[in-house]
C-alpha cells in the first residue's frame, strides 16, 4: 500500500476501521482523481469498430456456409455408403431400360427383379458411374439424405401432369391401357 495520509493510519492503530475498507477508499479516491471514464470514441475508433463488426458477421456467415457444405457431403456420403451397402445383387438375362440424365440406360436383371422393379419394391440408384438395384426401405433413406440420386422409382406417386395438357386428350388416351411391365 502507498503511502496512507495520517488520519487513517491513527484510526487503523485505534482500531477503528478495517485495512480492508481504507484500500477501497483508497481506490476510489484514485479513480476520482484520474479521470471518470474513457473519454467518448473519436471517428476513427466508429470507424474501426464498424469494420470489425461487419467482419465478425461475413466470418459468421462464412462459417455458417461451410458448415452447411460440410453437411451436404456428409449426407451424400451416407447415402452413397447405403447404396453401397444395401444394393441388392443383379443376376439377369433381361434388360430394364430406363432414361437417366437424358439418355437411356439398361440394367441386366431376372424377372423376379424386373416385377419388383414395376411393382416399386426395388428402387434404380445412381452408384458412382453406374447404377444399382435398391430394396424400398433402402431407397427411402437414400431419398431422405440426397434424393438425386434415386434414378427408377415407380413406387412413388406420379407428378402432376403438366399444365398444357387438356381434359379432351386425357378422356381420348385413356381408352388406350399401358402395361406397366412393358419391354422396349
Amino acid at each position: 500500500m502507498a503511502k496512507a495520509n495520517p488520519l487513517q493510519e491513527q484510526l487503523l492503530k485505534a482500531g477503528l476501521v478495517k485495512k480492508s475498507k481504507v484500500a477501497e477508499v483508497a481506490r476510489e479516491q484514485h479513480k476520482a482523481r484520474h479521470g471518470k471514464g474513457a473519454p467518448p470514441p473519436t471517428d476513427s475508433q466508429r470507424e474501426a469498430e464498424r469494420v470489425r463488426a461487419e467482419k465478425v458477421e461475413r466470418d459468421r456467415a462464412l462459417a455458417a456456409e461451410h458448415k452447411a457444405r460440410a453437411r451436404a457431403a456428409e449426407l451424400a456420403a451416407q447415402a452413397r455408403q447405403i447404396i453401397h451397402d444395401k444394393q441388392v445383387p443383379r443376376a439377369g438375362q433381361l434388360e430394364y431400360r430406363f432414361t437417366a440424365d437424358g439418355a437411356i440406360r439398361s440394367l441386366l436383371v431376372d424377372e423376379a427383379q424386373r416385377r419388383q422393379l414395376a411393382a416399386g419394391t426395388l428402387v434404380v440408384a445412381r452408384l458412382g458411374e453406374g447404377y444399382a438395384l435398391l430394396p424400398r426401405a433402402a431407397a427411402d433413406k437414400v431419398r431422405e439424405r440426397d434424393a438425386g440420386l434415386i434414378v427408377v422409382d415407380h413406387g412413388q406417386a406420379a407428378e402432376a401432369p403438366p399444365a398444357e395438357s387438356n381434359a379432351e386428350d386425357d378422356a381420348y388416351y385413356a381408352q388406350f391401357k399401358v402395361p406397366d411391365d412393358l419391354m422396349w
